[in-house]
């Protein structure tokens, strides 16, 4: 997928194509339906499909007290978008200057010269963009009919829910990662390098994989979850890549910790070295909170039951008993 940041720098071979724009953070199957309509206008037409987002996010800058923590940060927005067939992404810097330009100008810019999309796709609640938050779904249809180019909408969709990332949000900072990947459509992940730690779980049998300070993507509520680890250093199909994992996310309370972490304690394997390797942890069931224990002997109790839960959520046999 290729990317670029000015409407005049479209590569020659992305236009004409059929284009559509959002923040698209997370990706989630509201987003999907958006996109795939687009992917298959682009497919119908053998044009290429192109998609416009912003960075930073617009809120970030117009009212940063309210910004949102971002679901899937760039390169995991970029890699999704791309897996469901995006041919090029077009990231428009998002500054205080551009939140001026008005809403026809936005369009006519990006979308009649620069893209020269013949068809624009946008859900049912595309508004307030341009200045003065002037643009919606009416003003897109008479700009097409005026310069040529079609506007499909796509209705809102959910089931008992709508699907927006303003619900996976919600849904993360509750813990409630299963409820958050019925709307994503996919387990939520974070992706990190694995860092040294101090060493308790090692020493307690369960060593886990830390993820570094540099990691990408909202970090659930504190608690124990289910889920998995994936070694993205390692080729698609390996048998090591998707391993089943205990996750902790928290500060450790039972040993006073005060930094915030996310660990990994990958099921019967104590002879992993996964130092300095990129990994993805997939949230897939929440399975307690954070506890803060009298005794170690009670945290490694709580430990093995909290693993034999991780086998129950992730459909695997129980530990053999001897």
């Amino acid at each position: 997928m290729q990317q670029w940041s000015s409407p005049s720098a479209t590569p020659s071979q992305l236009r004409p194509c059929v284009a559509t724009f959002g923040n698209f953070d997370g990706v989630h199957r509201g987003h999907r339906a958006i996109l795939d309509e687009l992917v298959r206008q682009a497919r119908e037409r053998d044009l290429p499909a192109v998609a416009v987002t912003f960075d930073p996010h617009p809120v970030e800058v117009m009212h940063p007290e309210r910004a949102p923590e971002i679901i899937s940060p760039g390169p995991l927005r970029d890699d999704l978008l791309e897996q469901v067939g995006v041919s090029g992404l077009l990231v428009l810097p998002f500054t205080m200057e551009f939140a001026q330009t008005s809403a026809v100008d936005y369009v006519v810019d990006t979308f009649v010269e620069g893209l020269q999309a013949s068809v624009l796709v946008v859900g049912a609640d595309t508004k307030g963009f341009g200045a003065g938050y002037t643009g919606d779904v009416d003003l897109l249809r008479e700009l097409g009919a005026e310069h040529g180019f079609e506007v499909v909408v796509i209705e809102d969709q959910g089931d008992g829910e709508r699907w927006s990332s303003s619900a996976v949000r919600t849904h993360l900072s509750a813990g409630e990662v299963g409820e958050a990947a019925v709307i994503l459509d996919r387990p939520h992940r974070v992706v990190g390098t694995v860092v040294h730690g101090f060493h308790r779980g090692r020493e307690l049998g369960y060593p886990t994989a830390n993820l570094g300070s540099d990691s990408l993507g909202l970090i659930p509520a504190d608690g124990v979850y289910a889920g998995w680890l994936v070694r993205l250093d390692l080729p698609e199909g390996s048998a090591d890549r998707r391993l089943p994992a205990a996750i902790s996310v928290g500060t450790n309370p039972t040993f006073d910790q005060q930094v915030r972490v996310v660990e990994s304690y990958v099921l019967d394997r104590t002879d992993l070295d996964l130092y300095g390797e990129r990994v993805a942890v997939d949230f897939v069931e929440h399975v307690r909170p954070t506890l803060k224990f009298d005794s170690i002997d009670e945290l490694l109790v709580a430990m093995a039951r909290d693993v034999e839960l991780t086998r129950t959520f992730l459909g695997l046999p129980p530990t053999a008993r001897p």
